[in-house]
Parts: structure tokens; C-alpha cells; sequence
């Protein structure tokens, strides 16, 4: 009896110390910030990237008062890098891919008539190609794990059935991450991998700068898509969920 307790007691000292991991791509500033303070609140793991972590003051101050978390550089164009940041955590399972990081390209760059295909190209390569590269560059490390999920934070703009005449290059960007996620959620179903697409809606920001109107808080917005991710099953794979849970059009 006394062995069958010493085992139970092990048994839960070992569950009480093995926390979830997410890995959060932009982890730096605005909403990603937001999510390393509330996934490391929950008690997971949190590896959080950073294109300059030298910089990233407010992150770095996170870390060194929470022990769960880690800071990692990594630029998401850099796919050397990212194979590199897989390489480092072989072995290390990823409940949560979330891929946070994107930008917006400014609006005077994507005017009809004036559109700067330099700029369309980096948009192309932070909203499109990074999440596309981290996904299969961590794919055995998400497999690996319990949750097995890999989020990307899209846009209601990237909607297809809701557009109008502004910003070519942010939602033609977006509707092409919608369409490789939707895509890489029928390859992965048979896989038990989750893929899903999450809108925080307007917010406060700096991506919204000079935008005018009310705008969502980001620690609401974060919380918002941490439990339609937390909802997320086999079944509703491929969704693209608005911040309120209910599926966005495509």
C-alpha cells in the first residue's frame, strides 16, 4: 500500500511539473506580448521570438521574472534561422505553434496605381512564407506533443467576401495565409495536427496606427483568441475564427 502511494505521489510531482508549451513567433510587442504574458500566466512554457530581443525591453523584463519563459531571436524571413531554432529544440515538444508575427506594410506602399512591389514582397514573406516555414519546420515538434496545434493570426481583411478597395498588399497577404492554412489543415487532419486561423479584430496597437475609430484592448484581444484556440479540436480543424468564436467567411 505504502509503495502504491510513494508511486502516486511521484506520479503527480512529475504531471504538476510537465507544463504545455507554446511557441509564439512576434512575442515582442502589441498582442504577442499580451500572449507570452497570458500563456506564461497559465502556466505554460513559453518560448516567445523576437527579430531583435536586445530591444525587446518589455519581454526581456517578462523573462527574467518568470521563469517559464525564454527569449529567442529570429527573424521569420530568415528561414536558416528557423531551421536552426527547430534544430535547438529538437526533442522539445510544441503544444502551440502560433505564429503572431506579421506586418502591415504601411498604407501609402499599396494604393492602386502606386502599389510598391518591394514592400508587396516583404509583406509576402513575414505573413505568408514565415508561418508556412515555421509550421514545417516544427511540424515533429508539434507532433510530439499533446495538444498538437499550429494557429496563425489572420485578418478579417484577408476575407475575400469582405473586401473593399484599401490595402492590396496586407489583405492580399492574409487571404493567401487563410488559403495555405486551410489548405495544410486537410493535409495534417489525418495527422491529428489542429490548424487554425484566429482574427483578433481592430486593435490598439502599434499596426494600427493612424487608425481611426475604437479599437479593441490587446490583453482582451489576446484572451479572446487564446480560448477559440483553447476550443479548437480534430473536428473544427481549418477554422477561421473571428474573435468572438464564430467563423469568419472566406
Amino acid at each position: 500500500m505504502k509503495k502504491i502511494l510513494l508511486l502516486s505521489c511521484l506520479w503527480l510531482l512529475s504531471a504538476a511539473t510537465v507544463a504545455d508549451t507554446v511557441l509564439i513567433t512576434g512575442g515582442n510587442r502589441g498582442i504577442g506580448l499580451e500572449f507570452v504574458k497570458q500563456y506564461a500566466d497559465q502556466g505554460y512554457t513559453v518560448i516567445a521570438t523576437a527579430r531583435k530581443p536586445e530591444k525587446a525591453t518589455e519581454l526581456n523584463a517578462l523573462a527574467k521574472s518568470n521563469s517559464n519563459i525564454t527569449v529567442e531571436k529570429l527573424d521569420v524571413t530568415d528561414h536558416a534561422a528557423i531551421d536552426a531554432l527547430a534544430k535547438k529544440y529538437e526533442g522539445q515538444a510544441v503544444d502551440i505553434l502560433l505564429n503572431n508575427a506579421g506586418i502591415s506594410g504601411g498604407s501609402d506602399s499599396q494604393k492602386l496605381g502606386s502599389i510598391d512591389y518591394a514592400v508587396y514582397d516583404k509583406v509576402m514573406h513575414v505573413n505568408v512564407h514565415g508561418p508556412m516555414k515555421m509550421a514545417e519546420a516544427f511540424l515533429p515538434h508539434v507532433m510530439a506533443s499533446e495538444q498538437k496545434k499550429i494557429i496563425a493570426v489572420s485578418s478579417s481583411m484577408g476575407s475575400i467576401k469582405k473586401t473593399f478597395g484599401i490595402l492590396y498588399i496586407y489583405r492580399s497577404s492574409k487571404a493567401a495565409l487563410n488559403m495555405a492554412y486551410a489548405t495544410m489543415a486537410k493535409e495534417l487532419r489525418r495527422k491529428k495536427v489542429i490548424v487554425g486561423l484566429v482574427n483578433p479584430g481592430p486593435t490598439d496597437t502599434e499596426f494600427m496606427l493612424g487608425v481611426k475609430g475604437k479599437l479593441r484592448d490587446p490583453a482582451v484581444a489576446a484572451s479572446d483568441m487564446m480560448r477559440n484556440i483553447d476550443g479548437l479540436t480534430i473536428k473544427t480543424t481549418g477554422s477561421f475564427l473571428q474573435y468572438n468564436g464564430k467563423e469568419l467567411p472566406w
